[in-house]
């Protein structure tokens, strides 16, 4: 049996990230892929069924890298933190957000595909799928704050979603609006200043 010319596997990638970021999935042909990568489209169907495939090929590192992240972030019991790390968990510290905007920006056109060219494929509601996840897990803290009086107790999961809603698209626009590194770090200091959740959920400090 032949084994596969995986020498061109670069190339099909490298050609599907541009198209895809220049047209967005729905409108984004094989055929434009293929032209760019030298290939012909009998090719690139050995390796994929169909182009929501190899979009998903192409994020595919991506999406693993911040589940990963995610699972690592909400993996500690509340249950477990003292008084002083569950508020001190409500920081709005410039340097955890000038590593979550470094994170993202070294995945930055594939994070673009995700939040603006992915209609059609099985990541159109990224940005609002990748927020309920944190809401799920944010919400255990601030659950856990209320329970012990730390906090005020009139804001339940849905209006939290809401709240995280807004705060992840100070962290989107950026990158939709293809801001190079300094504009970031600029903005970075803008959304610390914006949201003040100790002031917002009346954390007792």
């Amino acid at each position: 049996m032949a084994v596969p010319n995986r020498s061109i596997d670069p190339r099909i990638m490298e050609s599907a990230r541009r198209e895809f970021l220049k047209t967005g999935f729905e409108k984004t042909m094989l055929k434009d892929i293929c032209d760019g990568a030298g290939i012909t489209t009998g090719a690139l169907y050995k390796r994929y069924k169909g182009k929501e495939e190899l979009f998903c090929a192409v994020v595919e590192q991506t999406v693993q890298d911040l589940y990963k992240v995610a699972n690592e972030r909400g993996s500690r019991d509340a249950n477990t933190l003292t008084d002083e790390d569950l508020i001190k968990a409500w920081d709005m510290d410039e340097d955890d957000m000038m590593w979550w905007f470094g994170f993202l920006y070294e995945r930055h056109d594939d994070f673009v595909l995700l939040l603006s060219c992915a209609d059609g494929t099985r990541y159109a509601n990224f940005q609002h799928d990748w927020v309920a996840l944190l809401t799920k897990a944010t919400s255990a803290y601030l659950a856990e704050a209320q329970r012990r009086g730390l906090c005020r107790s009139d804001v339940g999961p849905e209006e939290l979603h809401i709240l995280l809603t807004s705060f992840w698209a100070t962290i989107y626009e950026p990158f939709i609006h293809n801001f190079d590194w300094e504009q970031i770090q600029s903005h970075c200091k803008l959304v610390c200043d914006l949201f003040n959740w100790h002031k917002a959920l009346e954390f007792k400090v």
